[in-house]
């Protein structure tokens, strides 16, 4: 077990993020057909907007608090543990993943900080009382 850089966290973020906009543009294609073929402006469809966040907090909270790991994570050897070592709970998760979505707001600061924690911790990781390690792989 390692504590986590901010590359390979990012590295994840980004796998993760890719895979959120697959299943986004998926879920806008309903919209789209229930709306004849017509495009969206999604800054004007509130359903849309519930949608795309109701998947991405499913997607996130629900991994975390099974495996401990998102397919982004486990791509890099990621795990996300609370302080004794185990999954998060609902609760904790649910914490995490609004605080990280703060995280974001000031130009990302809340992830760079790591860089300066003693323990190497993002906002969210002291927010929600939990952490990103890395376990390698084994040769």
């Amino acid at each position: 077990m390692q504590n986590t850089g901010l590359l390979r966290r990012l590295a994840a973020i980004v796998y993760d993020a890719l895979l959120n906009l697959a299943v986004w543009i998926i879920a806008a294609l309903v919209f789209v057909a229930f709306n004849k073929g017509e495009a969206i402006e999604t800054y004007q469809n509130l359903p849309l907007q519930v949608s795309l966040a109701t998947i991405s907090f499913a997607y996130f909270v629900g991994y975390w608090t099974r495996v401990g790991r998102t397919l982004g994570m486990q791509s890099w050897g990621l795990q996300l543990e609370t302080s004794g070592g185990q999954p998060p709970s609902l609760t904790s998760a649910t914490v995490r993943f609004f605080a990280a979505l703060l995280s974001w707001v000031p130009l990302g600061l809340g992830f760079i900080w790591q860089l300066w924690d003693k323990d190497k911790l993002t906002w969210h990781d002291r927010i929600s009382g939990t952490r990103l390690v890395h376990y390698p792989r084994k040769k």
